[in-house]
C-alpha cells in the first residue's frame, strides 16, 4: 500500500499537457468568489506549447508562462488573504485528495516540484475528469476526502502556499491524468479562440497583459526591462524609487495606474497614464525621488493595473527592500 503522503505528492504534483476529447458533458463554473474585471482577473492560462523555453496560450498568444499547466485567477491585494476570498468548487465531484500544511509564505521557502502546488483540493468528477486548486491559506481547506461537493460549494480560502508570491487560485483541468485547457478542451493541435470550451459562461479573453513588473532606481530603458537589469530588489536611503511594466497589446484610451506603499501600508505615490495609441509593447514608468530624510527602511509594495474603461484587464505586484 503506497503511504497517504506519498500518495498525496503523487495526486498533486505536476502533470503533462496532452489535452483530450469528450468534454461534451462536463462543464465548469467560476472557481473563485470574486467578480471577472472587478475584483479579480485571469493572470495566466495554460502553456500549450510543448517545447522548453517557449510559452503560448490557447489564443495564440504569449499570456501563459512556459510549462503553466493551469488557469490563474489572480486578486489585487494581499489585504485579500486574511479577510478570507473563498475557492468554490466548479463543478459537482467527489474530493479525492487535500493538503493543508504549507504556510502562507511568498518567499517559497522548502516548495520543491512535489508541493508546488501548496494546499490544495483535488476533486474527482467521473469519467476520468478532474479538477485541482491550489495555493490555499494555511487551516483554511473546508473539506475531507470522500466528501460530496457541488458546484460553489466552499472548498477552502486563497492563501499564499506552494510556489506563488501573490494572492491567486491555481485551477488545474485533468482528464485521465493530463493536463486539459479549460478554454479549448479538443486536441486539434492548433491555437485560436474557439467556441467549444468547459465553461458553462466562457470568460471572455483578453490579448492584453502585463508580462511583468518591478522595481528600479532609475527610469529604465526598454532594453533594461527586456533583458532584466533594470529590476533592483534592494535599494538606499537615498535612491530614486521607479515602478515599471511591461506591458503588451494594450489599446488606446486604456489605462495604467501606478501606486506604491511603504512598509507602514500607506500609500506613497500614485499615477494614471492614458495610453494614446494602440501598442504591441510597452515598457512605461513611473515613481518618484527619496525625500530629504530619506526612504524608511523595510519593504515596499507597488501596484501595476491595466483598466479598459471600468474593466480590469491586467494588475501586477512588485517588491522592493530600502536598506542601509
Amino acid at each position: 500500500m503506497i503511504p497517504a503522503r506519498a500518495a498525496l505528492a503523487a495526486a498533486l504534483a505536476l502533470y503533462t499537457f496532452a489535452p483530450q476529447a469528450g468534454a461534451e458533458e462536463f462543464r465548469l463554473s467560476l472557481p473563485l468568489d470574486c467578480e471577472l474585471g472587478k475584483t479579480c482577473f485571469i493572470d495566466d492560462y495554460v502553456d500549450i506549447d510543448p517545447e522548453r523555453g517557449k510559452q503560448q496560450d490557447f489564443a495564440c498568444d504569449y499570456n501563459s508562462r512556459d510549462g503553466h499547466r493551469g488557469t490563474d485567477f489572480s486578486l489585487l491585494s494581499f489585504d485579500s488573504i486574511p479577510e478570507g476570498v473563498s475557492v468554490r468548487a466548479a463543478a459537482p465531484g467527489v474530493v479525492a485528495r487535500t493538503r493543508d500544511e504549507m504556510p502562507d509564505d511568498r518567499s517559497m521557502r522548502g516548495v520543491t516540484s512535489q508541493n508546488a502546488c501548496g494546499n490544495a483540493v483535488l476533486l474527482d468528477h467521473g469519467e476520468g475528469w478532474q479538477t485541482l486548486y491550489c495555493h490555499m491559506r494555511l487551516g483554511s481547506v473546508a473539506v475531507s476526502q470522500g466528501d460530496l461537493v457541488q458546484p460553489g460549494d466552499t472548498l477552502g480560502l486563497v492563501g499564499l502556499s506552494g510556489q506563488t508570491n501573490h494572492p491567486h487560485l491555481h485551477l488545474t483541468v485533468l482528464r485521465n491524468g493530463k493536463v486539459v485547457d479549460p478554454f479549448r478542451p479538443d486536441p486539434t493541435g492548433k491555437c485560436g479562440i474557439t467556441d467549444k470550451t468547459l465553461w458553462a459562461d466562457p470568460p471572455v479573453y483578453l490579448a492584453t497583459f502585463l508580462v511583468t513588473a518591478g522595481f528600479s532606481d532609475g527610469v529604465p530603458d526598454m532594453k533594461a526591462v527586456f533583458d532584466g537589469s533594470a529590476r533592483k530588489t534592494k535599494v538606499t536611503p537615498q535612491s530614486p524609487i521607479v515602478l515599471y511594466i511591461n506591458a503588451r497589446h494594450l489599446q488606446a484610451g486604456d489605462k495604467v495606474l501606478f501606486s506604491i506603499e511603504s512598509p507602514a501600508g500607506t500609500e506613497i505615490f500614485r499615477h494614471e497614464m492614458e495610453i494614446d495609441a494602440d501598442k504591441t509593447r510597452l515598457t512605461p514608468s513611473a515613481g518618484r525621488r527619496a525625500p530629504e530624510t530619506g526612504w524608511p527602511p523595510g519593504d515596499y509594495l507597488g501596484h501595476a493595473t491595466i483598466l479598459r474603461g471600468e474593466t480590469l484587464i491586467a494588475h501586477r505586484f512588485a517588491h522592493v527592500t530600502v536598506s542601509d
